[in-house]
């Protein structure tokens, strides 16, 4: 459950994002946000926490005082074992997910390029676990490539019922 509610504010994605391909101290990832350090600070000690972000070791920074960055532990590709019981949580924190995204194209700006697609699928239960294992599989297989000269890519997956 505290998983849940640690990842059920979109600031927290964005920081578990930054901090995906490079460790980063608060001080950074509130620069990147915009945001003040004490803030960032309280949702960085909440990833920390909940073991979806790990401080690495201290350095010195570039004004010779000591510094912690942070790193992603990428627990977040694992929510389906958590406990998702508590339809409220996993409804925050799905919201919080779509808000997060959709800051990180905003910041992106108007040039940065997009695919984006909406519709709405009729599937048996069969088909609609066909398609997930499908989606899986291909992300995986992507994700598995790992080019670091790559350009880092966001991408949001959602399934959701029409009321």
């Amino acid at each position: 459950m505290a998983e849940l509610k640690a990842l059920g504010h979109p600031l927290r994605w964005r920081i578990l994002r930054l901090c995906l391909d490079q460790a980063l101290t608060n001080q950074q990832i509130a620069q990147r946000l915009e945001m003040s350090p004490a803030t960032t600070l309280r949702h960085v000690r909440a990833l920390v926490n909940t073991e979806f972000l790990e401080a690495t070791e201290v350095r010195t920074g570039a004004r010779g005082s000591l510094e912690r960055p942070y790193r992603a532990t990428r627990r977040t590709r694992g929510l389906a074992s958590l406990d998702l019981d508590a339809a409220e949580l996993v409804q925050q924190m799905d919201l919080a997910l779509l808000s997060a995204h959709r800051a990180e194209l905003a910041q992106a700006g108007p040039d940065a390029s997009r695919d984006l697609a909406r519709g709405v699928l009729r599937l048996s239960e069969e088909s609609q676990a066909e398609l997930r294992k499908r989606l899986a599989d291909l992300l995986a297989e992507f994700e598995a490539r790992d080019e670091p000269d790559g350009e880092p890519l966001s991408y949001l997956w959602s399934i959701a019922l029409r009321p």
